[in-house]
């Protein structure tokens, strides 16, 4: 019996799970036992600690920041013949929280956006040209008290919040994710020099594609103009999601960071939910599942809150 081949969502899915390096240090590498997570305090200071380096994960970023990750999607021409149409998506960062076993010796950092939350924003390929209020787009903004995170969950389960972002930017003013975390990283250095061994369960992050051309161009598509919202884990708890397979630097292994949730938006059309798949349940599940996460961890997050509000 022939494999079915996979679905739009699924190549898409593929194509935005980042694939890292797999190291492995001593614990001489690290701050003492105390800063890796979980560590038994009675392991010898030669005794391997593996990670990935959240340094390499921006690096992962950097090409599709400058020319677009290229996800090919299959539909039916006119003539009912199959065709491939590849379109482009640019990550950006839409949020991000590091947790980590010890309490930073600098205050709790939260860098804002720059924009005013009056402004206002339009969405011109959405049909009909849609004009959204930045208050519409983060709804909670009013309500939101940084303070409140930093004790939202327990350090001795889930770690001290070392470091958030979340954008609240419209997309029109964003800046690409590796040009945004390395603009972020020149105040904040802990983007760049911690490893997932240092972080808890909690720490994750999240990346909003947003399309910007597709080869060859096509008229009316229903569904090209999708955007989607990633959620991965960066901690190295979570071994049961680490894949290894080389060649990679190093180790010769390489970590795989599949999207644990999903949000989408502007879903027009079965593009992205191929008839008679499990596509729409998977698109459930995966919602359901940032939904969970945002709500254990006591996390308000702009960009899930207007997918949310404007799925379709």
């Amino acid at each position: 019996m022939a494999r079915m081949e996979s679905s739009n969502l699924e190549v898409f899915l593929h194509a935005a799970t980042p694939r890292l390096p797999w190291r492995s240090a001593t614990m001489e590498c690290f701050d003492g036992p105390e800063s890796v997570w979980q560590l038994d305090r009675e392991k010898k200071r030669d005794t391997a600690v593996e990670y990935f380096a959240l340094a390499d994960l921006w690096e992962h970023y950097a090409e599709s920041s400058a020319y677009g990750l290229a996800v090919p999607a299959r539909h039916l021409g006119h003539a009912g013949e199959n065709t491939v149409v590849t379109q482009h998506f640019v990550p950006y960062l839409s949020a991000v929280q590091l947790y980590t076993a010890t309490r930073p010796t600098a205050s709790l950092a939260i860098p804002r956006s720059t924009g005013s939350e009056t402004d206002s924003w339009s969405d011109d390929s959405a049909g009909g040209g849609e004009r959204f209020a930045r208050s519409s787009w983060d709804a909670a903004s009013e309500d939101d008290d940084d303070s409140a995170y930093y004790g939202a969950v327990s350090s001795k389960r889930s770690g001290y919040l070392n470091f958030q972002y979340r954008e609240w930017d419209s997309p029109y003013d964003r800046v690409p994710l590796a040009d945004k975390v390395s603009e972020l990283a020149q105040e904040y250095p802990c983007l760049m020099s911690l490893r997932s061994a240092e972080l808890s369960p909690s720490s994750w992050i999240s990346v909003a594609w947003y399309p910007i051309y597709y080869i060859p161009a096509h008229g009316n598509l229903k569904g090209i103009s999708a955007c989607f919202l990633t959620y991965h884990s960066i901690s190295s708890v979570f071994q049961d999601n680490i894949h290894r397979s080389g060649p990679e630097r190093d180790s010769g292994e390489a970590t795989v960071l599949s999207p644990f949730g999903l949000a989408t938006y502007r879903m027009d059309g079965d593009l992205w939910r191929r008839p008679g798949s499990s596509d729409p349940r998977r698109l459930s599940e995966l919602h359901w599942a940032a939904s969970s996460w945002l709500k254990q961890v006591g996390a308000h997050h702009p960009d899930f809150a207007f997918f949310t509000s404007h799925h379709r």
